[in-house]
């Protein structure tokens, strides 16, 4: 079973917003974050060179590929090469499938002879949860199940402040045991989400999929986890940040060749009206963060921009920005609840 199978609430809204977050726009043919990308798109352009566009559910969300290169054959096989790699990355570390080894870590409190890819992706998340002063933290997952169990049904009530109390002496990145090959939980009841780290982490290996078949420009767009790789047709790929209130409006557009971009926002995953309860938990009082709507990250890796965003979601704007002003390979945007923007002192996007 696919992981968006698993996810009925994140399925049911991904249908009725029916858009990414961000997408890469292509001046050869402009993929609109208001619209889905088409499924399969092949374009001849530059009378030699083929743009090869391909889209799927994965992930939990919508994965759209954009290939530039002189085969069309080879584009479609590199596509196909990081399709079976975002499968394979899927099968480890969903956690709503009992069959991953995620899953068996979160149903049994441990885990032995852990998949390699799996602890790589567990000791950056604990890098970040240092890096990012606790804000980063995927043992937050008893507290998205509780929002889920008690709001994601047909009769949603809100979870009570001492059900949200007791669950976070069960949040604590400090609380994971990685040994080797093994990762233990050291209390009981104690579950991991790899929400806010592994889609970068997919994406990158995706791309590494794609430069093994020898495709030097490209664009993957995971939902709003984008990384790109040298250009659109001899200019840069352009990115535009979508506005969380304003659907068709985009406050900001980038200007990337080699770049990886995440963003987070109240708007993605939602379990009221009012978005009070939403994916992204402060790990520290288990509710969700409402400085923001959105923040996105740009960084070294895809994987990284995907953890900082999560992290610069959950703390004050400020504080965020100025974390990642002290990072010098790291940029932000942070928009606010009531739609002003703060940026990061390199942020490279300008107004639409």
């Amino acid at each position: 079973m696919q992981a968006e199978d698993r996810f009925p609430f994140k399925q049911r809204f991904l249908n009725r917003r029916s858009f990414l977050k961000m997408s890469g726009l292509l001046g050869l043919g402009v993929a609109s974050a208001a619209i889905i990308s088409p499924w399969a798109e092949t374009v001849r352009f530059n009378g030699k060179m083929h743009k090869v566009s391909r889209t799927r559910l994965g992930i939990g969300t919508f994965v759209s590929m954009t290939l530039i290169h002189e085969s069309k054959d080879r584009a479609e096989e590199a596509i196909a090469a990081a399709n079976r790699e975002i499968d394979r990355l899927v099968a480890l570390m969903n956690r709503f499938d009992p069959a991953t080894p995620l899953a068996g870590l979160n149903r049994e409190g441990f885990l032995k002879d852990a998949p390699e890819e799996l602890i790589e992706v567990v000791q950056s998340a604990l890098h970040y949860h240092a890096l990012c002063n606790g804000c980063f933290d995927c043992t937050v997952a008893p507290v998205i199940d509780l929002f889920q169990k008690k709001m994601g049904g047909e009769n949603p009530v809100f979870p009570e402040e001492s059900e949200i109390r007791a669950l976070l002496t069960l949040v604590g990145s400090d609380k994971i045991d990685l040994k080797g090959r093994s990762i233990s939980f050291r209390e009981s009841g104690m579950a991991v989400t790899l929400d806010g780290i592994a889609k970068g982490y997919i994406v990158d290996k995706a791309a590494e999929a794609i430069e093994r078949h020898g495709i030097s420009n490209f664009l993957i767009n995971a939902g709003g986890e984008i990384r790109t790789r040298g250009e659109a047709g001899r200019k840069p790929w352009t990115v535009a940040v979508q506005d969380p209130g304003k659907r068709s409006q985009y406050p900001q557009v980038i200007k990337v060749r080699d770049a990886t971009i995440a963003t987070s926002g109240n708007y993605e995953v939602f379990f009221d009206r009012e978005k009070m309860f939403h994916h992204i938990v402060d790990p520290k009082n288990g509710h969700s963060p409402a400085f923001a709507t959105s923040v996105s990250v740009m960084a070294r890796t895809t994987m990284e921009s995907d953890a900082l965003a999560t992290a610069v979601f959950v703390m004050p704007p400020a504080d965020g920005v100025g974390l990642v002003n002290s990072l010098p390979w790291c940029e932000s945007l942070v928009i606010s609840n009531n739609g002003s923007m703060l940026k990061s002192r390199g942020w490279p996007g300008t107004a639409a």
